[in-house]
Formats: C-alpha cells, structure tokens, sequence
C-alpha cells in the first residue's frame, strides 16, 4: 500500500526558541484514517500546519502525495482538503454564495447542492453566515474541505460544536470518504471519535509520539481492570497470590494483562471459599486510559516514530503477577481510584 503522508524526523520551533513538534516520523498508506491525539500544547495542530504545507519545517523532511506540501504547493494543493480549526466566513453572505465563492477558487469543485447535502446543510443554504450555530459552521467548513474531492483529507478538530447527531453523521461520512480511496488524517479531543474512526493513531506528548498503533494496539499496553467489595470479614489477604491487588478496606482493584484467567482465578476462588463479590466489574483497558496515563506525564517522553512504538505496544509483555495483596490504592496515574 502505497504511503501518501510521510513524515521523517519532523521539526517545528518558533521564534523564541519553543520547540513545539520535536522530531517525530510516522506515515500513513493511502484509503487510511489516521487520528493523531493528545493535550493542549501537544504538537497536534503545530505538526498537522506542517503537512499541510501551512509553515515549513525547522527540521526533517515532509511528504504529501511524494510532494514537499511547502515547496511544491501547487502539486499538492489541488488535490487535499483542509478543515481548519476555525474558518473564517464573510459574515453577511449565505451558506450557498460562501460555497460557491470558495468554488471559484477549487478546483473541479463539486456542485454547491452537493456539496451541502454531503454535510447536512441543504435546507440551511439561503441562512446567512453570521447566523447559523457553531456546529453549523462547522459542518460549512467541512463542505469547503471536501468541494475539491480531495484525495487526502486534513481534519483538526472536525466535531468540535456538533451534537451527538451531527458527530455520528460526520463519522458516516467520514467513513464513506474513506470507502472512495480517500487518506483522512485528524486531531480530536473526543477518544471516542479516535476509536470509532481511526485504523491507526498516535498519541503525542510535548511534541514527540509517545505511542502509536491500532487502537487495539495502543489499549492494549494498558492493564484491564476488576473491581468489587468483599462482604465483611473477609480481607483482602485471603485473595489468590497470583492475583495483583490493591484494596482499600474491603474495595478491591486487580490489574492484569490476562483478563479472562484472573477473573477466572477470582471467581473459582470466590465459589470455593464461599465469598460474594458485591459490585464485581471487569473491564478491559480503554483508549481514555492509555491517553490519560500518557497526558500525567511529568517528564519529556523518549523520541519514538510511529512503526517502533506500534511495534513495542502489539508485543509488550504482560505484567508478572504481585506475590502479596498491596495494601494501597492504585497510583496518580491511573484515571481512577478504587472508591
């Protein structure tokens, strides 16, 4: 599969000396959705302007459809979309005279009714600018992102503002485009959006990728979970061995990397000595975990481009089981405590 955004050793400082995206690499193969995550200040936008051709890089290289976005603009321009975070409209024109002013400048633009009906915006087309609803406008900027039939697609932050309605139909769109041979790469705060849509995504960090893979791939370096009180007069100690456990009082956290043997461990050892599990919950790891734990890090991560740490996460060994029951909650960086 042919890789159409490639990204190597990607720089980007502003004046003042900030190094805002600190070498990182990662591509991404034609027909993919790629979400790249992380908090405010992360490097998201900063790297996503880079490809985009919007800034040139203070180091390393970039490539978007075997084309320098920056130097070689008019190869590349014609044929991506760009979805700003926020777009800038004359207030005082229609829904329809902004697309198609935006027409005149694309090109083999799409018609402007379909263009509006691809965003759910038809009956909307004669309401001026100034008064449609923020999820409105953006649904107006991803019609003028996607006017040219871009064969890559840059969305930051595309749901921003939208109902749940409007954020699943743009999923479906989203999708459909990728259905045409479309390469879609986004940022978005909502993880949920990151798992639904993404065939791979990154997590940055300060400025670098911290990890990167599936979605599969990235939860699954974190530990599932299982949570439940035991009845009064039965303690903690009296839990499997094999069995890595923090309790406060008769609240209990596992952590482990083999769900479905510790849960079985447990249960056969709850109906041998006769105990009830009250609130037993087991899960396993979420995408919201891996980001949270990665986001309360203090320290600057380790330079890691997208293949190495994809690799690491889809072999990273499981945690060996504690020998004795901890007697203290879970650490600052797990998302929760055992209440």
């Amino acid at each position: 599969m042919t890789d159409v955004i490639e990204a190597d050793g990607l720089h980007r400082t502003y004046s003042g000396g900030f190094e805002a995206v600190r070498g990182i690499s990662f591509t991404v193969p034609r027909g993919e959705i790629f979400a790249l995550l992380g908090t405010n200040g992360a490097g998201k936008t900063s790297t996503v302007e880079l490809l985009e051709g919007l800034a040139r890089p203070s180091g390393g290289t970039v490539r978007v459809l075997g084309h320098d976005p920056y130097t070689e603009r008019a190869a590349v321009r014609p044929r991506i979309g760009m979805m700003l975070q926020e777009g800038g409209f004359p207030s005082d024109l229609t829904v329809a005279e902004t697309v198609r002013m935006w027409a005149g400048c694309t090109t083999h633009a799409r018609p402007t009714a379909e263009a509006l009906e691809l965003v759910g915006l038809t009956g909307r087309a004669g309401v001026r600018v100034k008064q449609l609803s923020g999820g409105e406008r953006r649904r107006l900027d991803l019609a003028l992102a996607l006017l040219g039939r871009p064969e890559v697609l840059f969305l930051d932050e595309p749901t921003t503002g939208l109902d749940a309605e409007g954020r699943r139909d743009t999923w479906e769109l989203v999708r459909r485009l990728r259905g045409t041979g479309a390469t879609v790469l986004l940022t978005t705060h909502y993880l949920e959006e990151a798992e639904a849509l993404a065939d791979r995504l990154a997590i940055m960090h300060r400025g670098r990728i911290v990890t990167a893979g599936t979605p599969a791939e990235v939860t699954a370096s974190r530990p599932a979970r299982i949570r439940f009180v035991l009845p009064e007069g039965t303690g903690p100690e009296r839990l499997p061995l094999g069995l890595r456990a923090a309790a406060d009082g008769r609240r209990v956290e596992i952590r482990t990397h083999a769900l479905q043997d510790a849960l079985g461990e447990l249960l056969g050892w709850a109906a041998g000595e006769g105990v009830r599990l009250e609130g037993l919950d087991a899960r396993s790891a979420s995408l919201e975990e891996a980001f949270l734990e990665i986001a309360s890090r203090a320290d600057d991560p380790p330079t890691a481009d997208a293949s190495a740490a994809a690799a690491a996460s889809s072999s990273a060994p499981a945690a060996s089981p504690a020998s004795a029951v901890s007697p203290t909650a879970p650490t600052a960086a797990d998302p929760e405590e055992v209440r």
